[in-house]
């Protein structure tokens, strides 16, 4: 069993003690009313972007996210949360850098021994969700879960549907598919980009990712009977027939958002099975990106 398997395997188990930590730690995490910005890199900006909708959808405050090396200079936010499981993030870093004394900076990561404990003002380890795979899994949704407890947004439920979406077998006929669409809505979209990222990485799937309102703005045309479309949450009224007219595979979230992405990974993971590939060695990425100095 690879890395990426057992750590996906795992997630259950990780979400209750995150949701635990969630009140322990509610000082550092953004309060009711503050303007707040969430930033991240690759699965983490994700994970900022579903972050963000929750949060304002919850009536928290105002919440947006970004890519770190893409923070708009000269916007004001009364703190920034970044997201970084390795803690050596070279745009994270510099962010944080240049936060200090304009934003109350709160960081969320994996481990201990990195420059960003130094970095930002506050810090939590989730050092029981760190992963020796490349692919990240149980900390990206390990740190979302944190902060859907810190909005009052968990429960039980999401974690017995974690448990389903890894006992139940995917939907007959998936791995074999040519291309996957993943569609989300509100927080879930960025759910579904993470989905579409997992394919990418473990197994260079051709994969993308829309709000669902948008997948009949022209990303429909690609949908054949080779080709699975996948969606996060309640879908638009329509759309689902009109997937399945055009002989694409139609595959509906029935669990909580973040279970469905459970079960995304594993698709991920069965198709790099499928093809000849291991997910524990993705192609051209590393763990970390660390820039050399300038």
């Amino acid at each position: 069993m690879s890395h990426v398997e057992n750590e996906l395997s795992s997630q259950p188990e990780c979400w209750e003690r995150a949701a635990h930590l969630a009140e322990a730690h509610g000082a550092a995490l953004p309060q009711p009313g503050e303007r707040v910005a969430v930033v991240g890199c690759g699965t983490s900006l994700f994970m900022a972007q579903s972050v963000a909708a929750l949060r304002e959808q919850s009536g928290q405050g105002e919440t947006d996210a970004f890519a770190a090396s893409e923070f708009p200079d000269g916007r004001r936010y009364d703190r920034v949360l970044a997201l970084t499981r390795s803690g050596t993030t070279t745009e994270v870093l510099a962010l944080l850098a240049a936060q200090r004394g304009h934003a109350r900076t709160t960081a969320v990561t994996a481990d201990p021994e990195t420059p960003v404990m130094s970095a930002a003002d506050d810090v939590i380890v989730l050092d029981f969700a760190d992963e020796r795979s490349v692919v990240q899994t149980r900390f990206a949704t390990t740190g979302l879960t944190l902060l859907r407890a810190h909005l009052g947004l968990h429960d039980g439920s999401v974690v017995a549907d974690a448990r389903t979406a890894l006992a139940e077998p995917l939907p007959e006929g998936l791995v074999g598919r040519r291309q996957f669409t993943f569609l989300g809505r509100g927080w879930t979209v960025g759910l579904a980009q993470e989905a579409a990222l997992k394919m990418r990485e473990a197994a260079l799937a051709w994969t993308e990712a829309y709000p669902a309102m948008e997948y009949r703005h022209g990303p429909i045309s690609i949908s054949t009977d080779t080709t699975a479309t996948w969606m996060f949450g309640p879908a638009p009224e329509g759309l689902e027939q009109q997937v399945r007219d055009t002989g694409a595979q139609w595959v509906a979230g029935e669990l909580d958002p973040l279970a469905e992405l459970v079960r995304a990974q594993r698709l991920a993971v069965a198709v790099a099975a499928a093809r000849g590939l291991d997910p524990d060695r993705p192609r051209h990425l590393t763990r970390s990106v660390i820039l050399p100095s300038a």
